[in-house]
């Protein structure tokens, strides 16, 4: 019977090499974006508005990552109480429902454990095959060409993900900054590959869930698929370069520098939000008899909202809801657009916002 060595465990790492100047400087920078970016959440005051758009735009970021492509309109246009029309529309909505499952399990339990993991790839993937038992994995690069091996027996996968839980929820933990251990957390669960699929979705939401475990944020709400999709070819190249080079300065030294041009990215568009969202209370505050603050946060939380949202989330009748839609797309505040046989009404400034956070950044 042939035998696999154990996989190394992250504790085995000196926390000193992360030390140098470089990435103290580094790691600083990050630290500052993130404590304002948590900052600027709180100013919201409802949070779930945030929740749900920022996370459906990392849904849509990090599908596209694995090849999962589809457009800000055909998101916007589906609603996760109802069956999204396409394949690609479906595997997003399931992203940002496997995240929003383990968020409230992180808030609720303090804990980032093996089973919630477990949970949110069987929501990402769509399977419950659980952790790989059989041999034949291996990381290929574009030209087909074998680059690692991950491991491949069941027991030596089973003791890498126990040993990264542990890893994850230490008392005392590794003594190191929480960003950096969310650094090697995400390059240990990317090189173990545990599930036959969703390895790279699973891994992306672990981040953020380690981010709210330690308390550097309140919400989810830093995304870092955008910044990988940037950079997706040095991305993969740190990646290897710790297997091959045991480069984990260099690795470490990327993830900070997302974890802050994200931020910043993500508090301007925050800000932009919370702008709009004032502009819009007051205007239908004072020019409509039906404003009620169920309606602004449905307005809000669906850039595409319709009759049937109204209708569910403010507890009114059909005609009620046809009637408040209309009126304010009359008066400009939305745009009425016919997709089939639906009209949806389109919040197009939030819109603006949501979709401009393609901006450029600097890498």
């Amino acid at each position: 019977m042939s035998t696999e060595p154990p996989f190394p465990s992250l504790d085995r790492l000196p926390p000193e090499r992360f030390e140098t100047p470089t990435l103290l400087k580094r790691l600083a920078s990050a630290s500052r974006s993130l404590a304002e970016l948590k900052g600027v959440a709180a100013s919201i005051p409802n949070q779930g508005i945030l929740i749900s758009a920022l996370a459906l735009q990392e849904a849509k970021d990090s599908s596209a990552i694995e090849n999962v492509v589809t457009t800000h309109d055909e998101l916007y246009r589906d609603d996760p109480r109802e069956t999204a029309r396409g394949a690609a529309s479906k595997e997003v909505l399931r992203y940002r429902h496997a995240l929003m499952a383990g968020f409230d399990r992180v808030r609720a339990s303090g804990l980032l454990t093996l089973n919630t993991i477990l949970d949110i790839q069987a929501e990402v993937a769509r399977n419950r095959a659980g952790l790989r038992k059989l041999p034949g994995t291996a990381l290929k690069d574009s030209a087909g060409q074998t680059v690692y091996t991950p491991p491949q027996h069941a027991g030596t996968i089973l003791a890498a993900m126990s040993d990264l839980e542990h890893f994850i929820n230490g008392n005392p933990p590794f003594d190191a900054d929480a960003l950096i251990r969310m650094a090697l957390i995400h390059h240990q669960f990317e090189s173990i590959h545990p599930f036959y699929d969703g390895n790279g979705r699973s891994g992306r939401i672990v981040n953020v869930l380690y981010l709210v475990k330690e308390g550097l944020l309140d919400i989810p709400v830093l995304y870092l698929s955008r910044h990988i999709v940037r950079t997706k070819a040095t991305y993969y190249h740190l990646l290897q370069a710790v297997r091959d080079d045991d480069a984990w300065e260099a690795w470490v030294e990327y993830m900070l520098t997302a974890v802050e041009y994200t931020a910043r990215e993500t508090v301007v568009t925050i800000l932009g939000i919370k702008t709009l969202l004032l502009q819009v209370k007051q205007r239908v505050r004072g020019e409509f008899k039906f404003y009620s603050q169920d309606l602004i946060n449905n307005l809000f939380s669906h850039p595409y909202t319709k009759i049937e949202f109204i209708q569910q989330d403010l507890g009114v009748s059909r005609l009620t809801a046809t009637r408040y839609l209309d009126a304010l797309a009359a008066a400009g505040l939305l745009e009425k657009t016919k997709v089939g046989r639906s009209n949806y009404y389109i919040n197009s400034p939030l819109y603006a916002i949501l979709t401009s956070a393609e901006r450029d950044a600097p890498v």
